[in-house]
């Protein structure tokens, strides 16, 4: 079938991408999904921040690719294998397809799925080879998923089905932002009720960081960013205190905020200076939490003897360590509840035409989560 969809042509386009031609819409041929695989119509995609360090370069990955990775829709076909997923199922897509056999899938780590990071940084499907092509030319799948597209063709494992009274903009929200913020807390950090929590980075998982350690009990929260959009919209949704982070001496004032230092440090930007600053700002036994993706060439230099004279704990957090097929449904409990307004993080919805503009509005630090509505002329 034929399907538009948005193709990232080469790595390392700066901004503006409105009126370049790194990033076009095109019509590609899309194949019927194989054994194990969905097609799926795709009904909200996210723009996040690991889109934009593919397409800047900072996340090299193969091209020409279809990008998005956070997404929600309604199955279409199921191919041959897939016993528990059926056509008009609603789903969340994630952006690591667990294959359900490696040692890390076994071990209830699907997130480190060894299957799954093989063939997304390959570009491909974990069955191998691409679904999107042209005129034979293949084109490769971000992260497994592809959501910037009206059909994508992806895994069994890369898709939890949710029930149809979620919202489109808000599973697909679930997928990425939230479920790795969240994530990032409960799973990684296990913050307990009393304990510090300083957020660095107001991003869409950021201030998924910031919903999770208030319903966590933490206190105080502290949220930190450049933005004063984003200081004041953490604020509403449960940090005690906020900070510009071009403030003299960010460390201190954090310092001050939780008496002494953070019990738990997030660094949510994907910056080794800003985990460097996240670090310093956490107590004596405290944890810091590498959340934000930063660019594989960049290096950090910590203070090696905190680790053990201060015993302090550095950790990374993929996907919030989450396991997707268990997490989506609490995190949809919790909306359902009131508790997780995920709805707060929606900054506006766009279409195909307004896609390049929206990364520009994503790269300026102005958006928190635009939603690409394929189906929107």
């Amino acid at each position: 079938m034929e399907t538009r969809a948005a193709v990232l042509w080469r790595l390392g386009a700066e901004p503006p991408y409105a009126g370049g031609s790194a990033l076009t819409v095109e019509s590609l041929t899309l194949s019927d999904p194989g054994a194990g695989e969905l097609l799926v119509r795709v009904e909200a995609a996210g723009l996040c921040h690991s889109d934009l360090s593919v397409i800047n370069g900072s996340r090299p990955r193969p091209t020409p690719m279809v990008l998005g990775h956070e997404a929600a829709g309604v199955v279409e076909a199921a191919g041959p294998g897939v016993i528990d997923v059926a056509p008009g199922d609603h789903v969340v897509m994630t952006f690591v397809p667990s294959c359900g056999h490696c040692t890390e899938c076994a071990s209830g780590r699907p997130a480190m799925c060894t299957v799954g990071a093989v063939a997304n940084g390959a570009g491909t499907l974990v069955s191998g080879g691409t679904r999107f092509g042209r005129d034979g030319v293949g084109f490769a799948h971000h992260l497994g998923v592809s959501a910037f597209a009206e059909r994508t063709v992806v895994s069994r494992g890369s898709v939890v089905v949710v029930p149809p009274s979620v919202p489109f903009d808000v599973a697909a929200m679930l997928g990425c932002a939230v479920l790795t913020g969240f994530g990032a807390v409960v799973n990684t950090a296990v913050v307990r009720p009393g304990e510090s929590v300083v957020v660095f980075g107001l991003g869409g998982v950021g201030l998924s960081a910031v919903m999770a350690a208030a319903l966590a009990g933490a206190h105080p929260v502290v949220a930190v960013d450049t933005v004063a959009e984003k200081l004041s919209l953490a604020r509403s949704l449960g940090a005690t205190s906020v900070l510009d982070a071009r403030s003299d001496d960010v460390v201190a004032a954090v310092r001050d905020a939780t008496g002494g230092g953070a019990d738990h440090a997030l660094e949510c930007v994907g910056s080794a200076a800003v985990l460097e600053t996240a670090f310093a700002a956490t107590a004596r036994g405290g944890t810091t939490v590498a959340v934000g993706l930063p660019d594989p060439a960049h290096r950090t230099a910590l203070p090696a003897v905190t680790l053990t004279g201060e015993g302090r704990v550095l950790r990374g957090s993929y996907m919030g360590s989450a396991a997707p097929a268990r997490d989506i449904p609490r995190l949809i409990r919790l909306w359902e509840a009131g508790k997780l307004p995920v709805g707060r993080l929606r900054t506006g919805d766009i279409a195909f035409d307004g896609l390049a503009a929206a990364f520009d509005e994503l790269a300026a630090g102005r958006a928190v989560r635009q939603l690409l509505r394929p189906a929107a002329t």
